[in-house]
């Protein structure tokens, strides 16, 4: 405190500050009262004796000034001041200009509306962050080098045909097999004014061909949806009545969900350990290898038996290989024979394999239609863009007793910006996304500081 009172006295004792208020019974070469002598070593006397009405007046006029004017009188030039009255007398005849300026004068609810003090708002620094800010300002600073070099993005350049109608005219490029087509030189310095397609792409002078599939819309469904009847602020009965009946489902589908999870996650009480159970645990081991020990005889000599070599199959004679060949030999002609056998038969069968073709063929062409069905369907669902399933909205319903029965009295319900956001989700144009969050770079480190005699 005393090094802020010690400041106080410089800025007020030099020639250049102006304070905004005085109080004309102060002066600050008064007598100065006799203070009390007290020990201001301690530090519940600080505050208790310390005077620092003198310091908090001169920040409240450097406060006030700044308010006021903008900024401290001293540092203001004389001209924003003072200016010279040499005594000339209006003109009676307004000019054209100053009617003009009387009839733009703002309102006076507008004046009083506006702000009385000249101090900047302070800067929100959370409405400056973006995500990706540092790699927007890189592409924005980018395309403002190419516009001063006056290099124009493809967009614009096609905006600007499109306002001239200059388009030009796309020429069907002759075959590579056509008589008619101009030769060119594949060693010439100079790129051909025509060329082979192929040779057009490979050298990235012509585009690749857009597939069919990028043209097609992600979703049928419409950019606004129409809102159910019973939605309506003076709706029928039963419109309203159904549309209470949807939502009544949609929460009890949550509910179900929440109970399922809950006991998903239940502890089963047969699962908690319980005093016999952990002695039992304990004594697992135990009475088995007694029970081993009992069983074996103290002469048992399994141990120190050694088993021999196993013993080899006996080679095959020529014999027996004959045999074995000739039983394959004999199978593999029955299987032939049975294969022939049923060829023949299924020359008698021709009208049940007949009916079971068309049976087959109904029954693919009815999976066929399901399949068509199902993605007709899935058009109109929204798919999984990102790692984020759609969340569906909650259902926008008022109960019976809260319908109004004019505009009016209308209670606004729902946001308009989380509508259409919802919308491009469900169409699959972006995907489903949260809100970025921001972390600090660096880790916030506390110091704590000694206080004066805190440690004894």
């Amino acid at each position: 405190m005393a090094a802020a009172r010690k400041h106080k006295r410089v800025a007020a004792s030099q020639p250049g500050f102006l304070p905004l208020t005085s109080n004309p019974g102060e002066d600050g070469s008064a007598s100065l009262k006799r203070r009390k002598r007290v020990n201001k070593n301690k530090k519940k006397n600080w505050n208790k004796y310390s005077d620092i009405q003198d310091v908090e007046e001169f920040l409240e006029d450097v406060r006030l000034q700044e308010r006021a004017t903008g900024g401290l009188i001293a540092d203001k030039p004389d001209e924003s001041l003072f200016f010279v009255d040499t005594g000339e007398k209006k003109s009676t005849q307004k000019s054209e200009a100053a009617k003009k300026n009387k009839r733009s004068k703002p309102l006076r609810i507008d004046l009083i509306l506006q702000p009385d003090s000249h101090v900047q708002a302070p800067k929100d620094i959370l409405a400056y962050q973006r995500p990706n800010a540092k790699k927007l300002r890189r592409v924005a600073g980018k395309a403002e080098r190419l516009a001063a070099m006056g290099v124009l993005p493809r967009r614009e350049k096609l905006l600007l045909l499109r306002k001239t109608k200059q388009m030009p005219a796309k020429e069907k490029p002759l075959n590579s097999k056509d008589p008619r087509r101009n030769f060119y030189d594949l060693w010439s310095e100079g790129s051909p004014d025509t060329a082979d397609p192929y040779f057009l792409e490979q050298t990235k002078k012509k585009l690749v061909k857009r597939p069919e599939k990028l043209n097609e819309k992600p979703s049928t469904l419409p950019a606004i949806e129409v809102i159910a009847p019973g939605g309506s602020y003076n709706p029928d009965f039963l419109s309203h009545q159904a549309l209470l009946l949807e939502a009544h489902e949609a929460e009890v589908k949550k509910v179900k969900a929440d109970e399922k999870l809950e006991r998903q996650v239940a502890i089963n009480k047969n699962d908690i350990a319980t005093e016999e159970s952990r002695f039992n645990e304990q004594v697992e081991g135990l009475i088995e290898e007694d029970e081993r020990e009992e069983t074996e005889a103290p002469g048992d000599d399994s141990k120190d038996t050694a088993f021999g070599p196993m013993a080899q199959p006996e080679k095959k004679t020529e014999r027996q290989r004959k045999k074995e060949k000739a039983e394959r030999l004999k199978e593999l002609r029955k299987k032939a024979a049975r294969k022939m056998l049923n060829s023949r038969q299924q020359l008698f069968q021709l009208r049940s394999i007949g009916a079971d073709l068309k049976m087959r063929e109904l029954r693919t062409m009815g999976r066929q239609t399901k399949r068509k069905a199902k993605q007709e369907a899935e058009k109109t669902l929204p798919r999984r863009l990102g790692k984020l399933r759609f969340q569906a909205p909650d259902l926008e319903v008022q109960l019976s007793d809260e319908l109004a029965g004019s505009l009016r009295t209308l209670k606004p319900e729902g946001s308009v910006l989380k509508d259409r956001f919802k919308s491009l989700q469900k169409r699959n144009l972006i995907e489903p996304r949260e809100r970025a969050k921001f972390k600090r770079k660096h880790k916030v480190k506390y110091v704590e500081k000694r206080a004066f005699r805190e440690i004894q």
